[in-house]
């Protein structure tokens, strides 16, 4: 199995949970543009620590389940997990937050 076969089965529920919360967001211009700074940001964190990681030798990836592709020494596959991370965490804030009508109903 490759790493972009298994990154699949995590990041194809994580866009549906987005999805969904971009649907239900009671402003989902504000909620998009906030999950794409938080998308950019932690693949900007991520590129740059995990090229220190590989490079120093704490991680490596078997090159037979790799795609070649790369940023730096790291392999694309290894973005999938802040992809989810930054796609997953403000879906599920936004969606499991209470609203502000129900707060105010009872105080």
């Amino acid at each position: 199995m490759t790493y972009a076969l298994l990154n699949l089965v995590f990041l194809v529920p994580a866009v549906a949970l987005a999805v969904v919360a971009t649907l239900r967001a009671a402003d989902r211009r504000r909620f998009l543009r906030a999950l794409g700074l938080t998308l950019v940001a932690v693949l900007i964190l991520t590129a740059v620590f995990d090229n220190v990681m590989i490079g120093i030798g704490l991680v490596a990836y078997d090159p037979a389940h790799i795609s070649g592709v790369f940023v730096g020494i790291a392999p694309i596959e290894d973005f999938s997990y802040a992809v989810f991370a930054a796609v997953v965490l403000p879906s599920l804030w936004s969606l499991l937050r209470p609203s502000r009508r129900r707060s105010r109903a009872h105080p």
